[in-house]
């Protein structure tokens, strides 16, 4: 027998499932296609092969429209780069292939390059969407330690990449974001690594902007905002703890700001910023639950140190409310762009599920 839900008589925003649909593939990514109600998402089968999946929400259930399955099991995936016309989906794989999919024809892929030497872990899009200024671009960070960025529109060779100078000592990049794109010229990467590094890399400069080391594997990373002069920047880590990096101030010896926050009491698995609000975000968690924060900023955002040079000062993040969904992580999650508090996740116990988020207008 469901247990009785009390009755919600609260301002807090309530974290409502509203479908759940078991599958029979291991959900990697899931991801909203831009200005419908549709959703891509990507797997492997049980026997190693790749899944990919497009459903749509009807009526208070998951219709699938769309289904493939290829050679090699997708990682992770993302629309950022296309237009909104197009729609293309790009992919990385186990195999380090990035391709680049049209949904309504998935025979073959519209772009395809050998990107990394082993699996793609992570893949962001910019300059579609008519989010972020400048060129479509998508970075790729890989297993083999390196950070790739491409256009779609030049095949083969990379427009920058970021490798390690010894392959023996590569760490394993799991994590990439792009950010700061708020003009045609200016555009930086974030990348987290397996140790613990966080290194910005300013795109227009070809240079490391700045580096810190969280001492835990960064899990995701996720500026509140692709196409504005970085603000924030949420980066997740093992060992259940997350940091918050006020991007705006830059001290010469200190670096950026930053505070730790515990959540999940086990690893973070992914965050996400809210679309419509820039200073409410999501983590999901290995214990299977969804935590929604919201940052509040300081009086003063800037201060001087004793030498006169200026230091950031950081606000303080209040967790809003939080639900477990299921007994495993919870490893993706994706915001619909346009329907505020409408989410889509998947979790390790091979189901996804379509989430509300009720009262966000209120926070």
């Amino acid at each position: 027998k469901p247990e009785a839900q009390a009755m919600d008589t609260t301002d807090k925003p309530q974290l409502v499932e509203h479908i759940h649909k078991s599958l029979t593939l291991t959900v990697n990514d899931v991801k909203w296609v831009p200005c419908s109600a549709r959703f891509a998402l990507i797997g492997s089968h049980a026997r190693g092969t790749g899944a990919l999946q497009v459903f749509s929400l009807n009526h208070g259930k998951l219709e699938p429209m769309m289904e493939t399955e290829k050679q090699h099991a997708f990682k992770c995936g993302t629309f950022g780069a296309s237009s909104l016309e197009e729609r293309h989906f790009a992919t990385g794989d186990y195999e380090g292939r990035l391709a680049v999919w049209n949904l309504e024809h998935v025979d073959l892929p519209v772009y395809s390059v050998k990107a990394h030497t082993s699996m793609v872990n992570a893949v962001d899009g910019c300059g579609g969407l008519g989010v972020g200024y400048g060129a479509p671009e998508i970075v790729t960070g890989g297993r083999d330690g390196a950070v790739k960025v491409w256009d779609p529109r030049q095949k083969d060779a990379p427009v920058a990449s970021l490798e390690p100078k010894d392959q023996e000592t590569a760490r394993d990049c799991w994590t990439v974001a792009f950010g700061n794109s708020f003009n045609n010229e200016e555009r930086c990467v974030c990348a987290g690594y397996d140790n613990g590094d966080v290194k910005l890399y300013d795109l227009r400069t070809n240079s490391i902007r700045w580096e810190t080391n969280v001492k835990n594997g960064i899990c995701s990373i996720d500026f509140d905002r692709k196409d504005i002069q970085m603000n924030k920047l949420v980066a997740t880590t093992l060992e259940s703890q997350f940091k918050l990096f006020d991007l705006r101030t830059y001290h010469p010896k200190d670096g950026f700001e930053c505070l730790t926050e515990k959540a999940h009491k086990s690893t973070v698995w992914v965050t996400k910023h809210l679309p419509q609000n820039r200073e409410v975000f999501v983590t999901g968690g290995g214990n299977g639950s969804i935590n929604l924060y919201k940052y509040s900023y300081p009086a003063q955002r800037v201060m001087k140190d004793p030498d006169g040079m200026e230091k950031g000062v950081m606000g303080t993040v209040e967790l809003l409310n939080t639900r477990t969904f299921s007994t495993q992580p919870i490893n993706s999650f994706d915001w619909h762009p346009d329907k505020e508090g409408l989410c889509v996740f998947g979790s390790f116990d091979q189901s996804v599920r379509v989430g509300i988020v009720t009262k966000l207008n209120k926070v």
